[in-house]
């Protein structure tokens, strides 16, 4: 038993060594001589892509999430299905709602034009979302880079680990302790539904059935999503200023005017109550706990040195 233990022990320490020695291979300035330009080429894309549709910002932020919560921030949520390979756009959390891949598409292609065969598409979707909520008001932060792409996808993985607009506080908790976030570092994260919208389908249960409701934002959101049908009809997640990131998400929640029922356990009589009022009313503290999870959250688990590859295309694997 000794032996076992201690053999485990070491076993466990040589993981550890291991996550911590490809996270600290990950630096902000990784590509200041290879490819100096790299943060002006995704910032003016993401610029014009936003200018061209708000609701853009919001969308690359979910895919990054979607991304690093399934198997780490390798850019594996970029992968289109083939013949012979399944990849994590049809997974229930995806299928029809995960968008934005155009855009990334055109951002790699602005950067290969500059640099070719040096950005990873993990990278480029990481300085992506970061670009998508300072360039609608919110924090910035530096963003760590040297992420490798991985060769392979998991949709099973997606299906089991990404959190649904129907969970409930711990499991909400629960999924992202398996990340190594802490519950403050989710309910920060969250606060990323200060932007964007979320179709009928995904609310539908919220607005008709929840007791823990405002009734007139109820009555509201039941005027563009019936009982049945209509489920890709869109609403915004933050009541107030869907297209600028702050802090009225929070205050939403206060009030019971969360659009979806994970939104809301947020705020229910539970662990993050206090956490939420404090959001709610001082958006300082909201912009520096959100910036320090997504640092957090884009440590999660890259493939670096020869790990994985510099996909030429976001969307396939280099042949």
């Amino acid at each position: 038993m000794l032996f076992f233990s201690s053999r485990f022990l070491i076993l466990s320490l040589l993981s550890l060594l291991t996550f911590s020695s490809a996270q600290s291979q990950l630096s902000p300035g990784f590509y200041s001589t290879t490819c100096p330009n790299v943060h002006r080429i995704v910032r003016s894309t993401m610029a014009q892509a936003i200018a061209n549709e708000p609701r853009m910002g919001a969308s690359i932020l979910r895919l990054f999430f979607h991304d690093c919560f399934v198997n780490g921030c390798d850019g594996s949520i970029l992968l289109d299905d083939t013949s012979t390979f399944t990849g994590e756009k049809g997974a229930f959390p995806n299928k029809n709602s995960a968008r934005g891949f155009e855009v990334i598409d055109t951002i790699k292609s602005n950067v290969e034009a500059s640099c070719n065969a040096t950005v990873s598409c993990a990278d480029i979707l990481a300085l992506a979302a970061h670009a998508g909520v300072v360039v609608l008001g919110g924090p910035t932060w530096s963003v760590n880079l040297g992420r490798r792409d991985a060769t392979t996808a998991s949709q099973s993985t997606a299906n089991s680990d990404l959190p649904g607009p129907s969970s409930t506080l711990a499991s909400l908790i629960s999924k992202f302790s398996a990340k190594g976030l802490s519950a403050r570092d989710m309910t920060a994260l969250s606060g990323a539904h200060t932007i964007g919208q979320a179709q009928c389908q995904f609310f539908r249960s919220r607005v008709y059935n929840d007791s823990n409701i405002n009734t007139n934002f109820a009555a509201l959101r039941q005027a563009n999503c019936p009982s049945s049908g209509g489920d890709s009809n869109l609403a915004p997640l933050d009541l107030q200023s869907p297209n600028q990131f702050g802090s009225d998400y929070f205050q939403n929640l206060v009030g019971s005017r969360g659009l979806l029922h994970s939104d809301q356990e947020l705020f229910n009589n539970g662990t993050q109550d206090a956490l939420v009022r404090q959001y709610s009313i001082n958006t300082n503290l909201f912009f520096n706990d959100f910036t320090a999870a997504m640092v957090r959250m884009g440590n999660i688990s890259p493939l670096t040195g020869s790990n994985g590859e510099i996909r030429l295309n976001c969307r396939k694997v280099n042949s």
